[in-house]
């Protein structure tokens, strides 16, 4: 159910040296997964509620600890965290995560990837995040693990994001789904982004791009049948590290000008949670977008620090102001 989320801007594979193998999104033709009856649209469980300020959510790989020091952090501004799962280290098992995230008091979405888990194991996982009461799971393929970690195993790609989708809806977990608004074929990510709602996605979320490709990539959706929430990425960047970690990754749209501006401030802190805060507020104004994603590390300091000032900026989009650094 391609073309991935990573087609370089040349059609070319992030993967591989040579041309996508899905150059035209398909069809979703499969039936609809069985799900409770008075669920709407059908085929889809739908959210419990749909978050203003959903925050990345970045920690030392299986430090409980460290976990819980970034959640105190970033409790109190958010509406719930993304969860990644990681190509390139090690993560705690989704179910556990999850488990550990809400003992520490905020909300997980749960990213669920195809690289490394069958069928039967992912509705392993579906399940026993439904029973954790878990309010999303982000349903994607998966990066292929990173060239250097454990070469030695087999990756599985049993599935792929949109029948993932299907499955989370299938088991009753509302299924979120990711769109890059910017990778080719630009025109048609709208119509991509409606077919996984056809196979039971209940949110988008999409990856970064400025404001002008998320109002024409909308536009766009909306005319293809899109009706699920959409909450778009805002790139928060205040150091040379957070930026390029952002800026390195094929589809993501992050303007080179913006980030200089920021960086060459006397105060790059400050004029990065600012120009974030500006973003989050176009962003908000376009008709169809639900919500923003605080999205990134934040800072080179520290996961702790990274979630400062993620929290920071979470409470200026809440009140809707300081936006004149």
């Amino acid at each position: 159910m391609g073309p991935c989320g990573g087609v370089r801007a040349d059609g070319s594979c992030e993967v591989l040296p040579q041309p996508c193998v899905f150059p035209v999104p398909a069809e979703w033709t499969e039936p609809a997964p069985a799900v409770p009856l008075g669920t709407v649209p059908l085929g889809t469980v739908p959210l419990r509620t749909v978050p203003r300020v959903l925050t990345d959510f970045s920690s030392e790989p299986w430090s409980a600890a460290m976990l819980a020091s970034v959640a105190a952090a970033l409790a109190p501004s958010c509406d719930a965290v993304l969860v990644g799962e990681h190509q390139d280290r090690p993560d705690f098992p989704p179910a556990l995560h999850a488990s550990l995230l809400l003992a520490a008091g905020v909300r997980p979405w749960m990213t669920l990837t195809c690289r490394d888990r069958n069928r039967i194991v992912l509705e392993q996982e579906l399940t026993g995040l439904r029973e954790l009461g878990v309010d999303a799971v982000l349903c994607v393929t998966g990066d292929a693990r990173a060239y250097d970690v454990r070469p030695d195993v087999t990756q599985v790609f049993d599935l792929d994001g949109t029948r993932l989708a299907a499955l989370a809806a299938s088991v009753g977990v509302p299924a979120a789904v990711a769109e890059t608004p910017t990778a080719p074929p630009r025109q048609l990510r709208g119509f991509r982004l409606f077919q996984k709602q056809r196979a039971g996605a209940a949110v988008a979320v999409l990856n970064h791009a400025s404001v002008t490709s998320v109002a024409g990539f909308m536009a766009s959706a909306a005319q293809a049948g899109l009706t699920i929430p959409v909450i778009v990425a805002v790139a928060v960047y205040t150091d040379e590290l957070s930026a390029t970690a952002l800026s390195a990754l094929p589809g993501l749209e992050l303007d080179p000008a913006a980030v200089r501006a920021v960086l060459s401030r006397p105060d790059p802190v400050a004029a990065g949670i600012a120009a974030a805060a500006r973003e989050a507020r176009a962003l908000l104004a376009i008709p169809g977008v639900a919500g923003v994603n605080i999205s990134g590390l934040a800072s080179a300091r520290g996961y702790e620090y990274g979630a400062r000032i993620k929290a920071e900026l979470a409470q200026l989009i809440r009140a809707g102001g300081g936006y004149d650094q």
